[in-house]
């Protein structure tokens, strides 16, 4: 029998335990390689890992750590979106880091050579890290390539293993033929090719039966490529399980998958439970775990220093524990937004109009997601130029955290110009700013029009808040009183008219 043929690659990459790399070199040390294995026939992948100083020989095996190839490309996807995360923070746009990360396929292949290096003894044993631990293991590592090479990163990355501004050798090609556009291909085909009986694969029949469809999964796979490989007993089955636990509806769980599919790589007792506890220490309802799941899964994938920054600015503002764990829980995704990028300057505005921003954080947590230019300073510029005061605005504002949620165009210009048609003062808006979160057609206009047909008045407040059971009663009162009162005029105009009686 004819033996198979195996073709090998060669990636080399810098010591991995070493700090920082030395780009003063033409060429960067490399004590350790990682070797990816194709074998014909069926056989798939491999990435073995294999000491320089070893010698290929009866030691060999002791040496060699073999990790499967499908799990080297999950890792690459997870790097990748570490680097994207680490660029964006030193002050890249979205398409200037992706296209830094597109020219950089050999460094990402150091950084998953790097993961196999810090976390050998885990590869040793079988396990696999964890998208937590893949951060813990390469930020550290990028911060330190940060403050090294300053300004000329993005080059060392695009040029890696190379000394920026200098030619690669001749002979040099990259590990990696595949655009990043054919791995996304690559990892949909993945999901959607059928076995040899003409099923799709177990994960993703079992996805199907949780209720997502192949196109949904398709575009999470577009989205995150990792995704596709995950393993359906030691990654996806124990998180779903999980989640079923927790309380969340089996009907809901396609929803939390396509927002967040980075929760499959998450280590249930290594990270998820601890993560969760974490921020039940915090102050997030336990018992709500379900809600907060559902609104933002990626609570549970942000790093500890990353929510403690967001709890000590909360702290900061004036809030209370009991109040940030209450914020947490109704509105997890204020987690998300950078501290000193999008929550301290909408602090700033919001204060510049006086508002209180501790109860504006408590009352309406999601203003601080909206942009100062496109969202905020509309919203005040509009009121200025109608006559109200920074005082006015501030304390609508207070009264009414929401208003800056809505569209002048769409919300907010109608409703004031069928205000203006309305019996009230300009500052009746001031005290009952609410006015702006009621729908115009089905409750604004119609409450209005019977309120005018009997001929009464009533606050705002009364015409809008009230229910329609109590909105009918106080209509009726007042009517009532109007009509009592005429009654006694009319009785008053009689006695007058009447001639005195001697």
């Amino acid at each position: 029998m004819r033996a198979s043929s195996t073709s090998f690659h060669f990636l080399e990459s810098t010591s991995l335990s070493r700090g920082p790399v030395d780009i003063s070199r033409s060429q960067l040390s490399i004590p350790r390689k990682l070797f990816f294995c194709r074998a014909k026939f069926g056989v798939s992948y491999k990435a073995i890992i294999i000491n320089a100083d070893s010698g290929i020989d009866g030691s060999f095996s002791s040496r060699v750590r073999v990790v499967p190839a499908t799990l080297v490309a999950a890792e690459k996807e997870e790097a990748k979106a570490v680097l994207n995360l680490f660029l964006k923070k030193q002050g890249l746009s979205n398409a200037v880091a992706a296209r830094t990360i597109n020219k950089s396929d050999i460094f990402i292949d150091h950084l998953v050579s790097r993961l196999h290096s810090v976390h050998k003894s885990r590869y040793l044993v079988g396990r696999e890290l964890t998208t937590l631990e893949i951060r813990d293991a390469l930020i550290p590592y990028l911060e330190s390539l940060r403050e090294e090479h300053g300004s000329i990163l993005v080059d060392l990355l695009e040029n890696f293993p190379n000394p920026p501004g200098k030619e690669k050798p001749i002979g040099h090609v990259s590990p990696s033929h595949l655009t990043p556009e054919s791995k996304k291909q690559r990892a949909v085909s993945r999901v959607s090719e059928t076995g040899p009986a003409g099923q799709l694969p177990p994960h993703i029949l079992y996805l199907i039966d949780l209720g997502m469809d192949l196109e949904q999964i398709k575009g999470i796979t577009r989205k995150f490529p990792a995704f596709a490989y995950y393993s359906l007993e030691r990654k996806i089955k124990p998180v779903v399980e999980f989640l079923l636990d927790l309380g969340i509806p089996k009907s809901d769980l396609p929803t939390v998958l396509t927002k967040r599919p980075q929760l499959c790589g998450i280590s249930l007792s290594e990270n998820l439970i601890p993560t969760m506890t974490f921020l039940e220490n915090l102050g997030v309802d336990k018992r709500q775990w379900a809600k907060v799941i559902y609104r933002f899964p990626a609570l549970l994938t942000y790093s500890r220093q990353k929510v403690e920054v967001t709890v000590d600015f909360l702290s900061e503002m004036g809030l209370s524990a009991e109040s940030i764990g209450k914020i947490l829980t109704r509105y997890p995704n204020i987690v998300s937004y950078n501290v000193d990028d999008k929550l301290r300057p909408t602090a700033e505005y919001f204060r510049s109009l006086g508002v209180d921003i501790a109860i504006l954080l408590h009352r309406c947590p999601q203003t601080f997601g909206l942009s100062i230019e496109a969202n905020l300073k509309p919203v005040t510029e509009f009121f200025l130029e109608r006559g109200y005061s920074i005082e006015d605005i501030g304390t609508m504002i207070s009264r009414y955290g929401a208003l800056y949620t809505f569209s002048l165009a769409e919300n907010v210009i109608p409703k004031w110009e069928f205000f203006l048609t309305m019996d009230y003062p300009k500052q009746e808006l001031v005290k009952f700013p609410q006015y702006f979160g009621y729908s115009l057609e089905a409750r604004i206009k119609p409450r209005y029009a019977l309120v005018k047909e009997a001929g009464v008045k009533l606050l705002l407040n009364q015409v809008l808040s009230l229910s329609y059971h109590n909105f009918d009663k106080a209509l009726k009162t007042k009517m009532k009183k109007m009509h009592s009162y005429r009654a006694s005029s009319d009785t008053n105009s009689c006695q007058d008219l009447q001639p005195g009686i001697e």
